[in-house]
């Protein structure tokens, strides 16, 4: 560790984490010990094996209580010892590709303890990030950029004449992606040293799909395979496939390869959720699980069948509905079949449903395609990760005007994965974006009708919906056309009225039904695009002061459609506006995000307040 870096996590890293930590980690004899990687240094090589034992023990407690990313974590301890023993980091610059399988990694630099705050409320954040530790030296909270990052590193210490190492892992999902082949076509082309560690377990959040997929099977299956392979045809240096398991032949496998100059790739063969036999099992339930008993592995499942539905759920299976009354609808994901239940539709009709893997501007153009010649695809998106897809969606989407369906999953605030996967920013960016129509259900009986609607429409449509469950139990009701760009009222009142879309009504409504002394109208606009003008022009002319929300971006999105509608037809009535602060929100529970942001019940009544206040 440089003289740097031991400064940084003096002064700035544990204060910051540890402040309400205390103690060490009971029956870890070795790994109470490591504070970091020059502490690992210190042990010797025959107790390496039980350190990654004792490291799988801890993650495996923590995540069975705390949940968070399991398996991935779990598949990388031992290759997360052996580059932090060969390497001498932070000067050799680390990346992981996607922070899911950087948990010991965290552990074994400095973040031991602080690893019991993980993805909660001031502690460690899920993914690597730079502003939290020297370690990180790449923030990765979306796939596939890794190789891109770490070549422009690398070029970075050859004009600086550095000699640093420079390694990126990143799993066979990821490097399918589109932006990995571009930065290995780029890498291949230079003579930038370093080293791209393929972990290759054949699973990303669901199995890994593709040709790509088939091909690194026929590698591992061949021990005399053909010469030169793919990655020896980019110029790369390529070792493997290797066990990832087996410690000492990584040792020895990276220590060979640290002195060897140029582009490498060193393919490793590794078992996601290691250690853990219903975690090996069933890789993706445990990708991310619920609450598990640390010693069996079960998960704790509570009673859901008395609980509202997950909105996730409610897509898959209403799509499944309506693609059975129309076999022009197609159902697409870029590799989250289980996270937006596309699942179902696979399952039903497996010709007319596709899991495109992590390649979502593939996605989008493939839709366009398909909607040319007739057909309705329902592409299934995270509301972040559609971000990667803009230009897809304005040059191949909405300038010729097709009628592709996105359901935007995972819109609002998200929680604990934090800055990098909160889906604040869709209404603002579409918006803007011609030939749009965006539509914010308030619950799942709202996305039923509008995924029904969706099919009638002959533009572009967008419908965003967030994370976690509905409101109500029995919400199988007939589906039922939405009159495009209506909206309707909810509560009436007087002087005050609040306007606005999404579930966050359902809170308003609740805050209202609590506090009859202040009897404020709530309006449900449901289109941000296009607006109800009609009912907009109702508002204004009827109420003296306007309360607009949203759970996105407070600017650019829909508050700003708001204000501009009042500027634009001269109304002069008092305005406020409750959406996500211009800031990049950080992780926690959804609920103390909504604090953060002003936006829990106790600022909504405050504002509700002050609205009935004289001017």
């Amino acid at each position: 560790m440089t003289q740097v870096g031991i400064i940084f996590e003096k002064i700035l890293f544990r204060p910051f984490f540890l402040r309400n930590l205390q103690g060490s980690i009971t029956g870890m004899k070795l790994l109470q010990h490591i504070d970091n990687p020059a502490d690992l240094k210190k042990l010797d090589p025959a107790s390496l094996p039980a350190l990654a034992r004792e490291i799988r023990e801890y993650i495996i407690d923590v995540v069975s209580e705390k949940k968070g990313h399991l398996g991935a974590g779990l598949g990388v301890v031992e290759l997360s010892i052996a580059l932090h023993y060969v390497y001498d980091t932070p000067g050799d610059i680390l990346i992981w590709d996607v922070g899911h399988q950087a948990y010991p990694h965290k552990i074994l630099t400095g973040r031991r303890e602080a690893f019991r705050k993980n993805r909660q409320k001031d502690g460690p954040s899920g993914f690597p990030r730079r502003s939290e530790s020297p370690y990180d030296a790449f923030g990765t909270g979306h796939s596939s950029t890794s190789i891109s990052a770490l070549l422009g590193m690398a070029v970075a210490s050859s004009l600086e004449k550095s000699h640093r190492k420079h390694i990126a892992v990143i799993g066979d999902a990821s490097i399918a992606a589109g932006m990995a082949f571009e930065a290995l076509n780029h890498a291949g082309d230079t003579h930038a040293d370093l080293l791209i560690i393929l972990n290759d377990n054949q699973m990303g959040i669901d199995p890994h799909v593709g040709a790509l997929k088939n091909y690194l099977t026929r590698i591992k299956q061949n021990a005399q395979r053909e010469k030169p392979n793919l990655f020896e045809n980019l110029n790369f240096r390529y070792t493997g496939p290797i066990d990832g398991h087996d410690l000492p032949l990584l040792i020895d496998t990276l220590r060979e390869m640290k002195s060897i100059p140029g582009p490498k790739l060193l393919h490793i063969i590794t078992t996601k959720g290691k250690g853990l036999p219903a975690a090996e099992r069933d890789q993706t339930t445990y990708h991310a699980p619920e609450p598990f008993d640390k010693k069996t592995g079960l998960i704790i499942r509570g009673d859901d069948k008395k609980k509202p539905p997950k909105y996730q759920d409610v897509f898959g299976l209403t799509l499944v509905e309506l693609a059975r009354q129309n076999d022009k609808i197609i159902g697409i994901t870029p590799a989250m079949p289980t996270g937006t239940s596309l699942k179902y539709m696979l399952e039903a009709f497996p010709g007319r449903a596709f899991d495109v893997g992590i390649a979502e501007q593939h996605a989008l153009t493939f839709a366009a395609g398909l909607s040319t010649r007739g057909f309705i695809p329902y592409v299934a998106i995270y509301s972040t990760f559609l971000q990667r897809a803009y230009d897809q969606l304005i040059h191949d989407i909405a300038v010729q005007d097709l009628p592709v369906v996105l359901c935007i999953d995972r819109a609002g605030l998200v929680g604990r994965d934090g800055a990098t996967h909160h889906g604040v920013f869709d209404m603002a960016f579409l918006r803007i974006v011609p030939n749009m129509i965006i539509a914010v259900p308030r619950d799942e009986i709202q996305l039923r009708h509008l995924l029904y609607t969706a099919q009638y429409t002959r533009h572009p449509f967008a419908i965003r919906y967030p994370r976690g469950r509905g409101i109500h139990t029995h919400w199988k009701v007939p589906v039922k056309k939405i009159e495009i760009g209506t909206g309707e009222r909810l509560k009436d009142g007087e002087k005050v009225a609040w306007v606005g879309a999404g579930p966050l009504a359902y809170r308003i409504k609740h805050l209202l039904d609590k506090h009859p002394g202040y009897p404020a109208a709530l309006y449900d606009l449901r289109f941000v695009k296009p607006l109800d003008e009609k009912l907009l022009h109702e508002v204004f002319n009827r109420f003296d002061t306007i309360i607009s929300f949203e759970d996105g971006v407070i600017h650019g999105g829909l508050n700003e459609l708001i204000g501009r509608f009042a500027l634009e037809h001269g109304y002069h009535t008092r305005l406020f506006h409750i959406g996500v602060p211009d800031s990049f929100i950080q992780h926690g529970s959804v609920e103390e995000l909504y604090r953060d942001a002003e936006m829990d019940d106790d600022s909504l009544l405050k504002i509700l307040k002050k609205a009935f206040e004289n001017p």
